[in-house]
């Protein structure tokens, strides 16, 4: 732990003495050919390294790498690739670069409008195509993230595939924002975010966007840690047939086909996937069996695109979400509790079975040079159910009788079918300085619980009964307006206001069908920032305020006990400054929570454990982050974040199984479940020659406490891990690209949990704690060999 946090201080403290030397440097400006005007945001790489075109469309490379004949290239969305070789002779070579638009000038105005642009005063991180398929060889998205800042991930299975968890700053997926080309796709009843149901995304992605803390406005669930942007809609100009295939430990394989048209007759274009994976996953029994489809076709004209999505998928993966007990995770690490209620061998169906399908249909329009438009139509259904075997259950308990038998054992079948659909709409104005976005989104959702018995072993079920059948609708309607504004030389001003509706009805719960609960909410967010930019540095302030509704479950209680929306007060403030071969960046956060839903043990009025609302809480917290080109063989980047992450008083209620009810528990000034205070990041990446690259990876998290009473007894560890990866391209005269991937995860062999949880109750005058954790598998590999027709 000292050794790995000092490399770490080490490294940042190079950053900074490097940042303090004098450069020679090489510049120029990317302007539109036709327009003139400057283009902001483009991407310059020059001598291997790379650098953003500001505010201007000025660029500057500090101390480039000299070579006879360099090329430098530029890429922006919607304009065609420049190339130039271009050699380094003196200081201040002024290069002007005109771009030419393509027939795909128009950006995605759905991702642009909930997107922070590099001058926006929020906390974020980009990621684009190439580094997506570099980290994308079969695991699930979670565990493409896992290198970025605060990030902490999970997996049911124990080897990122199949259900898979994140967190961003202690924050769970439930309170991270994730929309898919603008679209909302967090759950709307739980809020949850299940990347199972759409497996293998990761290969449609072109670029994903992490806003830590607040973020800007967006559609969908309230972001009260974090928002995800994903974003598929990228025009293929070329025609291109790809063949991933991976292999690994685990009987891990994926299977990737993609087919694009490229653009016909400079107006049409299709792009196909087809993906399939398999896994036993590391836990007994955790297998995975998965597949999906994505389907896009696009219109494009000089002023407009249309363009419709298709994104299916399809998963059955067997239970492991109980975890590891503590006594099994020292001498059964893989032990899987689920379907040992059956008598002899574990039942073989205990399984979790889901298809979600995602329709989407856009138009972007250029109406003048200033003004632009996108509207959005969506529509996603899902249905599916986990199965159980469940033994010596009562009939009464499932609203039966039966003249011979009391109980029986049973298997049961509980669904979710869903309807989701709504628009999404934008409008931008962009003038000199200036950029103003109007936007919103209204969406319907109807869900159906219902539960089934499909066979009992001592009969008494009618044909096609249902032992709970009910029903929630949820609908939401929200508005927002956003200014980006320079005010003065080197500074921009960010305002932004969103009004959002929500009216949650559920007609009952599984086991309160009687409870009838319907609750509206109206939250205002407002948002507002300043960015001082200058010298390739840039400081922003930012506050924003988010409010969010509780979960389904959350209103299992009594009408009597209903709980209270939550809110978020979020200041940022951070620093970057970005040179030819070096990055660093510092961001002080500070989230002050009000109402946060917490789980305290108290029991609700059926017997479940539900959330309830804490007064005061908040994360206060510290980001570094930077890369540094050492050499033109060797580069490292590394993040690390400390934090503080408190609830300054609450009551934890214990089962008193002795005298009957709960003891109230008393305390103040307790750490925040599952929110470690430090998270680090760091890799080495060693270029050996143009076709060899090699990374070491390293995460460290410390340790985390499983509930809220800062009790040394129910924490999980802190851990180090160790990984590898090599990227090899082959070159050969049949295929345009062959590369094969090497991963080693997990190499030094470390037994660590980076989830779980925990339950306490009193009995025979003892308190007795239980902990359940959700091991992760020791060393591994995955081997991948990626195939471009």
């Amino acid at each position: 732990m000292k050794k790995f946090i000092g490399t770490m201080l080490l490294c940042f403290v190079v950053f900074i003495n490097y940042a303090q030397e004098k450069q020679f440097y090489f510049s120029g400006k990317i302007v539109d050919k036709e327009s003139k005007e400057a283009i902001v945001f483009a991407t310059i790489i020059y001598s291997k390294q790379s650098v953003i075109s500001n505010e201007l469309g000025e660029f500057k490379f500090l101390n480039p790498i000299a070579q006879v004949n360099n090329i430098l290239k530029v890429k922006m969305v919607g304009y065609i690739d420049y190339e130039e070789n271009i050699s380094l002779k003196n200081n201040n070579n002024n290069v002007l670069i005109q771009l030419i638009k393509t027939a795909s000038k128009l950006k995605d105005l759905e991702i642009t409008s909930i997107r922070a642009t590099d001058n926006a005063p929020f906390t974020k991180t980009n990621l684009n195509k190439s580094e997506i398929n570099k980290l994308n060889i079969g695991q699930d998205l979670p565990f493409l993230l896992n290198q970025t800042p605060s990030v902490v991930v999970n997996s049911d299975a124990g080897n990122g595939v199949g259900y898979t968890g994140i967190s961003i700053r202690g924050t769970d997926a439930s309170r991270i924002n994730v929309t898919l080309n603008g679209i909302p796709f967090n759950d709307a009843e739980s809020q949850g975010v299940f990347f199972v149901d759409l497996p293998d995304f990761s290969s449609s992605l072109n670029s994903i966007q992490i806003q830590r803390g607040v973020g800007t406005s967006s559609n969908g669930t309230g972001a009260f840690g974090a928002t995800i942007n994903l974003s598929t809609n990228e025009l293929n100009e070329k025609p291109s047939t790809e063949i991933n295939n991976s292999f690994g430990s685990f009987n891990t394989i994926k299977n990737t086909v993609k087919v694009s048209t490229g653009l016909i007759n400079n107006c049409f274009t299709i792009d196909a996937r087809l993906s399939k994976i398999k896994s036993n996953g590391y836990i007994d029994r955790a297998k995975s069996n998965l597949q999906s489809f994505a389907l896009s076709g696009a219109y494009l004209n000089k002023n407009s695109s249309l363009k419709f999505n298709i994104f299916s998928g399809v998963e059955k993966t067997y239970q492991a979400w109980n975890g590891v007990d503590a006594t099994n995770l020292i001498n059964n690490p893989t032990f899987n509790i689920s379907g040992t209620e059956k008598i002899g061998e574990p039942y073989n169906n205990e399984t979790d079975n889901y298809n979600q399908t995602h329709y989407q249909l856009f138009f972007n329009k250029t109406i003048t040079k200033n003004w632009s438009y996108s509207i959005a139509a969506y529509f996603t259904k899902g249905m599916g159910y986990y199965e159980n075997y469940k033994a010596a259950q009562k009939y009464t308990k499932y609203g039966l009788t039966n003249p011979t038998f009391t109980n029986t054992d049973l298997i049961r079948q509980q669904w979710l079918d869903n309807d989701f659909y709504g628009q999404i709409f934008s409008v931008q104005h962009k003038k000199n300085k200036s950029v103003l976005t109007i936007g919103g989104n209204w969406s319907d959702y109807k869900g159906k619980h219902f539960g089934e018995i499909i066979w009992a072993a001592n009969g008494g079920i009618p044909l096609g009964y249902k032992y709970y059948n009910l029903n929630a609708i949820k609908i939401e309607r929200s508005f927002y307006i956003k200014l980006q504004q320079n005010i003065a030389k080197n500074i921009e001003l960010f305002l932004d206001g969103q009004y959002r509706f929500v009216n949650h009805t559920m007609n009952g719960f599984k086991e309160n069908p009687n409870l009838i609960v319907d609750r509206k909410f109206n939250f205002i967010n407002p948002k507002f920032g300043l960015t001082y930019s200058k010298n390739n540095c840039q400081t922003y302030f930012s506050y924003a305020l988010a409010n969010k509704e509780p979960n389904r479950n959350d209103f299992q209680s009594s009408l009597i006990t209903q709980p209270k929306a939550e809110t978020l007060h979020d200041f940022e403030l951070g620093f970057e400054t970005k040179k030819s071969n070096f990055t660093f960046g510092a961001t002080a956060y500070y989230m002050l929570y009000k109402n946060q839903l917490v789980l305290t043990g108290k029991i609700n009025d059926v017997g479940a454990y539900t959330r309830s609302n804490v007064d005061k809480s908040y994360r206060l917290g510290l980001e570094l982050q930077g890369s540094y080109t050492i050499t033109k063989w060797l580069n490292l980047n590394a993040n690390a974040t400390f934090s503080k992450n408190k609830i300054k008083e609450f009551s934890e209620f214990v089962d008193n199984y002795d005298a009957g009810g709960q003891l109230e528990i008393k305390h103040s000034n307790s750490t925040i479940t599952l929110s470690p205070s430090v998270i680090s990041n760091l890799q080495f990446n060693f270029i050996l020659s143009k076709k060899i690259n090699f990374s070491l990876i390293s995460k460290y998290v410390s340790k985390q406490y499983l509930d809220n009473t800062k009790n040394e007894q129910r924490i999980l560890n802190s851990f180090y891990t160790q990984d590898a990866r090599a990227i090899i391209n082959i070159s050969n005269k049949f295929f345009k690209e062959t590369v094969l991937m090497i991963s080693a995860n997990n190499i030094f062999n470390k037994m660590y949990q980076p989830n779980g949880y925990t339950f306490s109750y009193i009995y025979n005058g003892d308190l007795t704690t239980e902990n359940f954790y959700f091991p992760m598998s020791g060393t591994n590999f995955m081997l991948s060999l990626n195939i471009k027709l």
